[in-house]
């Protein structure tokens, strides 16, 4: 098995996401089919095929990614037997759900992950911030890191941005001491705040380097949860003991 780690590392760098869950769901589905047809009972084709599919979890860069991995094959199974019972509009409803909820703009972005509570802990030691500094939560959500930054930060002046307007309005109704609007990460001026927190994905990773390096002030702040930024070196890393580190690095950047 510590053999084939190296090779893990390897395919999971190559395989750009979605890949691995369509090749895991995409395995389930023709063992299940293959043992369906051999006459396998239906219980244990079900089985050895979900077994199949969660092999390839390794594959996976984060934990949701190994969630989406391994539970895939069985929810497409069960959304496929419900199919059977259900009249075909309804299957437009969570559609439209989701599409007010996340927007076509925002499917280059991150999905609505919630920054976990205590995620932030210790922010305000490693990178105090004086009365009054602009910290802003790019890609804000429903508000979890606005309250996880507003514990750490009483006195600071906190910005939310969030592409979704429903998730932007519950956002500020929920956060009242923050200044939340409507708008894209990638458009809004990072060059006022002294510190910019993300909680993205590894493929936006790049291109908040060239948004930070471009417009943010010397002596600022751009805080990664769990993903950080390749071929730089972080000013400090944060971990509460979740797997999930928190990556800090400074203006001007250092390789």
């Amino acid at each position: 098995m510590r053999a084939a780690l190296p090779l893990i590392a390897e395919l999971r760098q190559r395989l750009v996401w979605p890949l691995p869950a369509l090749a895991a769901w995409g395995s389930g589905w023709a063992a299940f089919l293959v043992l369906g047809n051999a006459g396998v009972s239906p219980w244990v084709a079900v089985a050895l095929a979900s077994i199949l599919a969660a092999l390839f979890f390794r594959l996976g860069a984060t934990r949701w990614r190994r969630i989406l991995i391994v539970a895939g094959f069985p929810a497409s199974l069960v959304g496929c037997a419900a199919a059977l019972l259900l009249p075909p509009w309804a299957w437009l409803v969570p559609f439209g759900v989701l599409f007010v909820i996340y927007p076509r703009h925002a499917w280059r972005d991150a999905p609505v992950f919630p920054t976990p509570s205590g995620a932030l802990h210790g922010l305000s030691a490693a990178v105090p911030l004086r009365s009054g500094a602009r910290v802003l939560d790019a890609g804000c959500g429903l508000g979890d890191a606005l309250v996880e930054l507003h514990r750490e930060y009483p006195q600071v002046r906190l910005g939310g941005v969030e592409w979704s307007w429903l998730l932007a309005r519950i956002c500020a109704w929920r956060c009242g001491y923050a200044q939340v609007r409507r708008g894209d990460i990638w458009t809004t001026d990072w060059s006022e705040f002294d510190l910019v927190y993300l909680f993205q994905r590894p493929e936006s990773m790049p291109r908040a380097l060239a948004k930070a390096r471009a417009e943010m002030k010397r002596g600022a702040w751009l805080a990664s949860l769990e993903f950080e930024i390749p071929g730089l070196a972080p000013a400090h890393v944060l971990d509460v003991g979740r797997g999930r580190p928190l990556w800090l690095y400074r203006v001007p950047f250092a390789r």
